[in-house]
């Protein structure tokens, strides 16, 4: 074991000298391999960003929550498809009141819809014009655990009277007013007044509660802008254990409600975070699958490339293994030394391609993208594996040829 160490070492110094003494030589063919590492880095590091912000956002839904509506939450199919979606008739308010209602089976239940995006103003600041409005009952908060911070949140009554009041989340609260509390004061949306009641705390990470959100009653909304609107029905269950049967029995009651005939598919849809990231990962899968397929042209590329100056190498440098082998050096060492090179090289403009590609991913993700920046630390390992594989495999052959040189011929070679 230390005499295989040792010969290690050797042949790693031999391999790092060879590399310094033919620097243009070898940034040229290492450039192959830092383009291909760069590219599946930064699609890679840039896929995860997305994915990371779209399951955060569907995770905010909790294990033991699921939302009934029109649409699917995603959808990736052709335009036929999407338009068998669209036909469908909204799940509107009163379909939505009967279910919450009826739904005695689910101790949580809120119904929610957006309005508009719009500024926000108050006499002490404005928002930017990207605040979502919506419009929400009381059970809403729960769902969502919006923990209200100040305040309250709205209640019943405040649906049933379709008062003028609004309950911001802390992004415009602060915005609006930077110097004290919110609660009490009047607001304007679009010019019409409304009073704040309450501020709560964001939860989840989503662009949304990002750039801002006001709630108000929802029948207040739908009389100001338009009672055709497709509702969404949250529900949450408290044990997890129920949850399966209690989107069985919402599934059965939206259906009578729909008057849905026995034997036809359901005309709406109940999305869970569970389904819905599970659908996303299957999606993404196979983008990443054919990305890295692409990616790996280029390293098949360099491979070749690597090959190709290695065997330029071995020709180079004939006379100097012939001496090594007159020597004593045996085959199998100059077999480690060459095969050590290939893989210096290819590691080498792996760590440099791995280095852009973690930059060009997080200036991508934060000035393009506008998500958190992430780091896969499995792909930059497997970035670094598939270089080593590369250099073993493209310098094989050229490693075998220069350990089964003829120490004569070798020598006699000028």
């Amino acid at each position: 074991m230390k005499r295989f160490l040792i010969e290690f070492r050797e042949s790693a110094a031999l391999a790092l000298s060879s590399i310094a003494a033919h620097k243009l030589r070898s940034a040229l063919t290492l450039l192959g391999v830092l383009v291909g590492v760069f590219s599946i880095i930064l699609v890679m590091t840039a896929m995860r960003a997305m994915q990371n912000n779209i399951e955060n956002q569907l995770g905010g839904l909790g294990a033991k929550t699921f939302v009934v509506q029109k649409m699917p939450g995603a959808y990736f199919g052709g335009r036929e498809g999407l338009m068998k979606f669209w036909r469908r008739h909204d799940v509107d308010y009163p379909q939505a009141q009967r279910f919450e209602r009826q739904a005695n089976f689910a101790p949580h239940i809120g119904l929610h819809t957006n309005f508009t995006t719009s500024e926000v103003t108050s006499i002490y600041g404005k928002t930017p014009p990207n605040v979502m409005v919506g419009g929400v009952t009381p059970g809403v908060f729960v769902v969502n655990r919006w923990d209200i911070a100040e305040g309250r949140a709205l209640l019943e009554s405040d649906l049933e009277s379709s008062r003028d009041v609004c309950v911001l989340n802390d992004v415009v609260a602060r915005a609006l007013f930077p110097h004290g509390s919110a609660v009490g004061q009047r607001i304007k949306i679009a010019a019409i007044p409304y009073t704040v009641v309450g501020v709560f705390e964001n939860t989840t990470s989503g662009n949304m509660e990002v750039n801002g959100l006001v709630q108000i009653p929802l029948t207040t909304g739908l009389n100001r802008y338009g009672r055709t609107r497709e509702i969404s029905i949250l529900v949450t269950v408290d044990d997890a254990a129920t949850f399966d049967d209690t989107v069985e029995q919402a599934r059965g009651l939206v259906r009578s409600i729909r008057k849905v005939p026995p034997g036809k598919e359901d005309d709406f849809e109940i999305l869970t975070s569970a389904a819905m990231i599970e659908q996303f990962q299957k999606v993404t899968r196979a983008v990443r699958l054919g990305l890295t397929f692409v990616s790996s042209i280029a390293l098949l590329a360099a491979g070749v490339g690597i090959m190709n100056i290695m065997l330029v190498s071995v020709t180079e440098r004939t006379r100097e293994i012939g001496v090594r082998r007159a020597l004593g050096a045996r085959r199998s060492s100059i077999l480690t030394q060459f095969l050590i090179e290939a893989v210096v090289l290819c590691q080498i403009g792996g760590i440099l391609g791995i280095a852009a590609g973690l930059t060009g991913a997080r200036l991508l993700a934060t000035y393009l993208l506008h998500l958190p920046p992430a780091y896969p630390l499995d792909w930059t390992v497997f970035a670094l594996v598939i270089c080593s594989v590369v250099g073993l495999v493209f310098g094989s052959y050229p490693a075998w040829k220069a350990s089964h040189l003829d120490p004569i011929d070798a020598l006699r070679y000028e």
